[in-house]
């Protein structure tokens, strides 16, 4: 439920307007450096403040209370935390008896019978991405040389990322976008089919990403279009490098040793500025609904760093159980 990984372990807990949101993370190695301004990066990347991001503003400062002493982790879990300081639950007073669409408030009631945290998503908030990121730091410091990059390439449509949110901001409605994530320098062999597959993997943590909707690697469903001489990529020395990646660096559910590429689909953001229309259930009708509080008009801004994140976490997993295989 809440864990992912085999041997490299996460946990996430906390909601958006609790105390905090955290991550403990298990299965890391023993000796890796880990100060407070290792996080200082990608916590910045995920932040808000750009136009067309959330008005909400949190320090996000990265509280280490287990499984790190002298600056080393020491083989423990380590768990880190995140206080919430700018919180507004108020604004989310009106949705105990109308869900807001597009959002997971309908399910989670019915699901949990009305026992869950309904203020700003509560658990399923992507306000835990905060924690996702904080493992990819640690992550990021397993896979070493392996390189992760993450990019917003669209954004409603349009590649002009700026003019699309200026567009978004005029038009008081919320866009989705397309992150494409490029991974250098891995190894062969990553991957354990059939149900480890590196493709699994990397989108089951994908997919614990709020707001996404899709993800394809390589030529991805290009490929249904293509014929198998056009798609297949020629081996053109004894490393395995090809001369095209239609593959996407996966062959088989295993890393082949060119770079790894995949695409996401981040869906708008729901809470959406526009009057929308929504079921009462004091009233047991459908109303007019304007979701209240603060919110991205395009998240995708803010989801590349978090893409690198999950990408890392499931990578240093399959390379922790390749190493362990050997």
């Amino acid at each position: 439920m809440n864990t992912l990984g085999r041997i490299f372990r996460i946990n996430v807990f906390g909601e958006s307007h609790g105390p905090a949101v955290g991550a403990v993370i298990d299965g890391c190695p023993a000796g890796i450096t880990i100060q407070e301004q290792d996080f200082t990066i990608d916590i910045e990347r995920r932040k808000a403040g750009a136009a067309g991001t959330t008005p909400r503003k949190e320090d996000d400062i990265p509280e280490i209370i287990s499984g790190v002493f002298n600056n080393k982790t020491t083989g423990a879990p380590i768990t880190i935390i995140f206080r919430n300081n700018n919180i507004k639950p108020a604004d989310y007073d009106a949705i105990k008896n109308t869900p807001r669409p597009g959002h997971a408030d309908f399910v989670l009631n019915k699901k949990y019978g009305g026992y869950n945290d309904h203020r700003g998503g509560g658990h399923s908030s992507g306000r835990l991405t905060v924690a996702l990121v904080a493992a990819g730091v640690i992550a990021k410091k397993i896979l070493r040389d392996i390189q992760i990059q993450a990019t917003l390439i669209e954004a409603g449509g349009d590649s002009n990322i700026e003019a699309a949110i200026q567009k978004a901001v005029e038009q008081q409605d919320s866009i989705g976008g397309v992150i494409a994530c490029t991974v250098n320098n891995l190894p062969i062999g990553l991957g354990e089919p059939f149900f480890n597959s590196a493709e699994s993997v990397i989108s089951h943590a994908v997919f614990s990403i709020p707001a996404i909707k899709g993800i394809e690697f390589g030529s991805g469903f290009a490929a249904a279009r293509m014929k198998g001489s056009e798609h297949n990529d020629a081996i053109i020395d004894a490393e395995g490098n090809t001369k095209t990646n239609h593959a996407g660096g996966i062959n088989g559910g295993i890393t082949n040793g060119n770079a790894l590429f995949f695409k996401v689909a981040v869906k708008p953001t729901s809470s959406t500025p526009q009057v929308q229309q929504t079921w009462n259930n004091a009233t047991e009708s459908v109303e007019s609904f304007t979701v209240k509080g603060r919110h991205d008009l395009c998240i995708a801004l803010r989801a590349p760093v978090v893409i690198e994140a999950v990408t890392a976490i499931a990578l240093a997993d399959l390379l922790i159980i390749n190493k362990t295989n050997r």
